[in-house]
């Protein structure tokens, strides 16, 4: 079996590799094969800085709105752990001294 590793690109370079297609007028195919990523990676970036619309019901975000959004999710799950883990302690201390 071929497994790929999946790569992990930044913020600021699914940016700049989308401006290559909005800005500089390259083709998502070109830029695509100079970066050495996917047609379809770069095409999602495109649209998602260009702000396009997934449908016609729900605006697509853009990347700098995806990425606070996943770090905000795993903050939250964080913090939810947290409070559980507060939540235990406060009933194992009641139970033991009272």
């Amino acid at each position: 079996m071929n497994q790929k590793k999946k790569s992990y690109f930044s913020l600021e370079f699914k940016q700049n590799a989308a401006q290559l297609v909005l800005s500089k007028g390259y083709s998502v195919k070109d830029a695509a094969n100079s970066l050495g990523v996917s047609v379809s990676a770069l095409r999602k970036w495109v649209h998602a800085e260009n702000g396009k619309k997934e449908s016609s019901n729900s605006p697509q975000l853009s990347l700098t709105e995806r990425e606070e959004l996943l770090r905000l999710r795993k903050e939250n799950n964080r913090l939810k752990m947290e409070r559980e883990i507060l939540k235990k302690a406060a009933v194992f201390f009641a139970q033991d001294h009272g």
